[in-house]
Formats: C-alpha cells, structure tokens, sequence
C-alpha cells in the first residue's frame, strides 16, 4: 500500500467510504433478507475474507493474551449495538435511524473526555457541531417519526459503539495484530447473531430470503466485506495514532459516502442536501488543515492529552 494511504487520516477516510458504501448495498439486501440474518452473512463472508487476508500474509489469527479484552470487544459492536440498531428501526423510520447515528462521533467525544481525559480545543467542537449541522440538512426528512421507544434503543445502540471506539482506543495499542482483533471481535459478534437468529426462529419469525438470487449473495458478501473486514481494519489501525474524538469525526463522512453509493441505485439528493453535504465536506477540511505540519499526525493540536503520545499506526502488513 502506497505510504500516503497509510496515514491516519487516509485510512479514516477509506474505513468511512467502505462503511458507507457498505451500507448501500445492505439498504438493498435487507429488503429481501431478513435483517439479522443479513447480519449473520455479512459477518460470516468477513471472515473468511480476514482468514484469507491473515493466510496470505502469514499472520497469525490465535489470539494471545493481550487480545483478550479487545476481542471481546465484538460482543458490544458489531453484536450487540447492531442487534439494537435493528429494534429500534422496527419502530422509527429509517431517515430518523439514519440521523440518530450520525450524531454518535458527539457521544464519543464526550466519553473520551470522561475515560481517556483527552481535552478536545474549542475548534473541534466548533468543527464538529458544522459537521452535525450539515448532516442534518441532508438526512432531516421532516415526515420522519417514530415512538419514543425506538429512539431510545436506536439511542442505546449508538452508545454501545460510542463505548466500543472508547475501549478499543484504550486497548488496541497493546495489540501486536490488528488483523487478528477484527477477526476475533467478528468472530464473538458472529456467534451472537447465530444466537439471534435462532431466537428469532424459534419465536416463529423469518431467518431466511424468500428467493435466493445471485445478484442477492453477491449483495450479502460484498457488504459483509466492505463493512465489517475492511472497514474496521482500517478504523482501528487509525486509532493505533489518533485521539478517539479525533478519529471518530470521520464518521461525518459515512452518510456522504452512503448517499453517493445509494445514487448508482437511482437515489438522488435536492439541492438543499447537497448544500448540506458541502457544509459537512469543509468541516471536516477544516479538521484536517488544523493539524500539525510538522507532526504528520492528524488532531495534534484539536485534541490535548493528559497521557503520553501514543505510538504511529501500525503497519497494514499485519
């Protein structure tokens, strides 16, 4: 991989293209598979895809003693915040779920302040609620409701990962292989949704498409990999370097990549959403161009840690 795509930054960049685009192919998918069992493949298919990855690379995917906590990670995202994402989106709509979500990268600065006492500058915040701000313009749908139940699930959900970037940050530098904790967190999220389908089924419920196309496993696999292998490969390799509040404003990006992605489907944006979809474009350049030249590091001067700085990002050979 060329050195510039190793940066933090570009990685972040590419984790949210891979979640984004991920997220268009499934909004596809899920209307003919059951959501949880979608879940189960995409998971299923990212794993393969990592041991293949780990075969060719001859990394090993046994997790030491170290890995321990991270991995188990899994349980809490994808596992359990997805399984609450898909509850709550039973009684919300989905433009409503969508902007929920978005405002997770707020509850993760939050939380790094409190857990990690990282102190992040008032320009960040500032850039950061821009961000919020054109996001909102471009997924507000004011037909959107739902009940308030949903929202709080939803709300829960987005929690579970808020926490999930809080304790992977604190525990993924301890790690040697960063492709051996995304398979082992798959793989503990993999056994808890072959538990929700079979919760599912046994309260009489679909587990299964009513057809089986290619186009429809092409779909499941290809989002699997994008959004699970990919992209959390990526996002925690940037977080071997990053301040969490940092990194996790890449997320801003993830609906922007989606709705780009959602356009080769015939999906097209107004102008007011394009508008708002600058808006989150020149925050986040705004973010960029506050780093320290002379660091190469993204988020040096938005974020002040209490703690010793971390070690660079680790090599994608991994």
């Amino acid at each position: 991989m060329p050195d510039a795509l190793r940066h933090p930054a570009a990685l972040l960049v590419l984790a949210a293209a891979c979640w984004g685009t991920g997220t268009a192919i499934s909004k596809q998918a899920v209307a003919d598979v059951p959501p949880v069992t979608l879940l189960t493949i995409q998971l299923a298919a990212s794993l393969v895809f990592l041991a293949i990855v780990a075969r060719l690379r001859g990394a090993n995917l046994r997790a030491g003693a170290a890995d321990g906590p991270i991995v188990r990670l899994g349980l809490l995202n994808p596992g359990l915040s997805y399984a609450l994402g898909l509850l709550g989106l039973t009684q919300i709509s989905a433009s409503l779920s969508v902007l929920i979500w978005a405002l997770e990268p707020i509850g993760i600065m939050a939380l790094a302040v409190v857990l990690l006492s990282e102190r992040p500058t008032v320009r960040l915040v500032a850039l950061s609620t821009l961000a919020v701000a054109g996001l909102v313009v471009v997924l507000y749908d004011p037909a959107a409701g739902g009940e308030a139940a949903g929202i709080a699930i939803s709300a829960a959900g987005v929690a579970c990962c808020a926490l999930y970037t809080i304790a992977a940050r604190a525990w993924v530098r301890g790690s040697e292989s960063t492709v051996r904790v995304v398979f082992g967190q798959e793989a503990f999220a993999l056994v808890f949704a072959v538990g929700l389908d079979a919760l599912v089924w046994s309260a009489g419920g679909a587990v299964a498409p009513v057809t089986v196309t290619v186009g429809l496993a092409t779909s499941a696999i290809v989002s699997g990999l994008l959004y699970y292998g990919l992209a959390y490969w990526l996002y925690l390799n940037a977080l071997r370097s990053l301040p969490a509040s940092v990194a996790a404003t890449s997320f801003y990006l993830i609906p922007i990549f989606g709705l780009a992605a959602a356009a080769v489907y015939g999906e097209r944006l107004a102008l007011v959403q394009w508008t708002g979809a600058a808006v989150v474009l020149v925050a986040l350049a705004g973010i960029a161009l506050s780093s320290a030249p002379s660091s190469g590091m993204l988020g040096d001067p938005l974020v002040k840690p209490r703690v010793s700085p971390t070690r660079p990002a680790q090599d994608l050979s991994d």
